[in-house]
């Protein structure tokens, strides 16, 4: 059996809006296992962007416990939840979320200073993502000087960055072209299979959903359906 790397557990997240209370979780309960590509699919206002939050730890629940690697952090002050997520999770936004001011190598470079790496050690490792990620010859271009597969994909070498066992993708692929798309969930098919990295993937499309090992889909804040696929694509 494989090690569970995230666990919510009864998972509940309630909002005030003025008189009233709004549950955006439910008593929401999923496991995470090392190396799994998992999919987390939803319609809009089932709570998939307040799930990410949780699982990505930057949020924490109103009632229920999150635990990495066996480990309870909804207790845990924001300074230490900086520094679990600086280390052990990769985020990959819909917006992509690059500086334009800065190039593609520094932008991949940039979270490592927050884990205080010597610089010759950060621009090393940089460039070695953009190789990965095919972006050898881009590498002093800003975003606005590339296109949104290109961006995408600097975002991916970005979250992958401080080497984090968990990588965490929210609607990758919503603001590319169908074909880019495809190119982008096949670096986190190659992610997942040949660096064993734990994927979980948020989407709305079942096209995307359908190259993972297993699908979760949440519906007004609890998980209402799992379905396993045979082959991750």
């Amino acid at each position: 059996m494989k090690e569970t790397v995230i666990h919510l557990d009864n998972v509940w997240k309630t909002y005030k809006m003025g008189e009233f209370e709004v549950n955006a979780l439910r008593g929401l309960n999923l496991e995470v296992k090392k190396g799994e590509l998992l999919a987390i699919m939803g319609p809009s206002g089932s709570g998939k962007s307040t799930a990410v939050n949780m699982v990505g730890a930057l949020d924490m629940p109103t009632r229920g416990k999150i635990l990495l690697e066996g480990h309870d952090i909804s207790k845990l002050s924001e300074s230490d939840l900086a520094q679990i997520r600086g280390k052990k999770i990769g985020f990959i936004f819909q917006q992509f979320n690059l500086i334009n001011t800065l190039t593609a190598l520094e932008n991949i470079a940039l979270p490592m200073v927050f884990q205080n790496i010597v610089k010759e050690e950060r621009l090393q490792r940089a460039k070695y993502l953009l190789e990965m990620v095919g972006l050898s010859d881009r590498m002093h271009h800003k975003p606005t000087e590339l296109s949104g597969g290109q961006q995408q994909r600097v975002a991916i070498a970005r979250a992958l960055s401080n080497n984090p066992e968990v990588v965490l993708a929210d609607e990758p692929t919503g603001n590319l072209d169908s074909k880019t798309g495809e190119t982008v969930i096949s670096f986190l098919q190659n992610l997942n299979r040949k660096e064993g990295k734990t994927i979980i993937l948020v989407t709305h499309d079942a096209n995307v959903a359908h190259h993972a090992d297993r699908i979760e889909f949440l519906k007004d804040g609890a998980i209402v359906k799992s379905k396993k696929n045979m082959k991750g694509g």
